[in-house]
């Protein structure tokens, strides 16, 4: 493994970061090239940083030369469906072009589980469930995939993922909280979510690992193998602080909904119902493939994370 070429794009975000601090600690004769949208020095240390845009397909020109690995984490996942459309469907599509051009042996890329839609979803593989998108980001996150696996690449789409730096999982159920001020219909719903660090290990076992790890292609599901209960949830992030201690008041699925249109907020039905209801998909075959221990889960690891969650509040995501 010794002077491998790794080039990462989304470096700079939230899950690009984590990995970036794996592959530090883990894999220390790995040389990552950055891309990102910024323009940086051309080295910080070992890390090698390349400004490039998905949304600018001309950007991505040489990004992946000399590289042994891609690992695609870059996406946009906001309300603007020509930005969509432009990084998540039409850039992976040049950037898995420019990494066939390189010649990059393996593709490891990071996609959603919103692939599948608005549910209810309980414990289905990876294979077993029809993709029906609802949002410009998914549908677009989904034609991007297609990408993928026209290359040969191995796709992973994660559930909700926690850890200092997300600033949409939690800051939600914040919003939603504050609107909704009660257990949602007994807390039952259950989800699917990993913790960022866990996220990065899983993603640098594709990317770095040899045996089974390294020839993995086509979709799997990365997150813990255990989904969250919303009330277990909830009650973690209040006994961190970062939630008011939960009322006793449990309010039926209808009362809840309409609570959540009568108050004013970021949090639409559709992201509230991911949140609050059954939207969790089995995960085992990633970890048990990649050769690692998933851990004990996302709510042992979400101490890490409470004072970024506690600054944060229901900030809307920027």
């Amino acid at each position: 493994m010794t002077g491998r070429q790794v080039v990462v794009t989304g470096a700079t975000g939230f899950v690009g970061s984590a990995v970036l601090r794996h592959v530090a600690d883990r894999y220390p004769q790995v040389v990552p090239r950055r891309v990102s949208r910024t323009t940086a020095p051309a080295t910080v240390g070992a890390v090698h940083r390349v400004a490039a845009d998905l949304a600018d397909p001309a950007s991505l020109r040489g990004v992946c030369e000399g590289a042994d690995v891609l690992l695609s984490l870059a996406s946009y996942v906001g309300p603007d469906a020509r930005r969509c459309e432009a990084v998540n469907s039409v850039g992976t599509a040049a950037l898995m072009a420019e990494a066939r051009r390189a010649g990059v042996r393996r593709i490891v890329h990071l996609s959603t589980c919103a692939v599948y839609g608005p549910g209810p979803h309980r414990g289905a593989e990876a294979g077993e469930l029809t993709p029906a998108p609802v949002s410009p980001a998914s549908g677009s996150r989904l034609a991007g995939e297609a990408s993928v696996l026209a290359a040969g690449g191995l796709v992973l789409r994660a559930g909700l993922v926690l850890g200092r730096g997300d600033r949409w999982v939690v800051p939600a159920l914040a919003d939603a909280y504050r609107r909704v001020p009660a257990q949602w219909d007994g807390g039952a719903g259950l989800a699917s979510y990993v913790d960022v660090d866990d996220l990065a290990r899983l993603l640098a076992a594709f990317a770095l690992g040899d045996g089974a790890a390294g020839a993995a292609e086509g979709v799997l599901h990365a997150h813990h193998p255990e989904p969250v209960r919303n009330r277990d949830l909830m009650h973690a992030l209040a006994g961190h602080g970062v939630l008011p201690q939960r009322p006793a008041a449990d309010w039926p699925w209808s009362r809840c909904l309409e609570a959540l249109a009568a108050t004013p907020g970021w949090v639409s039905e559709r992201q509230f119902m991911l949140l609050a209801r059954h939207h969790w998909y089995r995960a085992d075959a990633a970890w048990r493939l990649a050769g690692i221990d998933p851990g004990p889960g996302p709510l042992d690891r979400l101490g890490r994370a409470a004072a970024w969650y506690r600054e944060r509040g229901a900030v809307v995501p920027g």
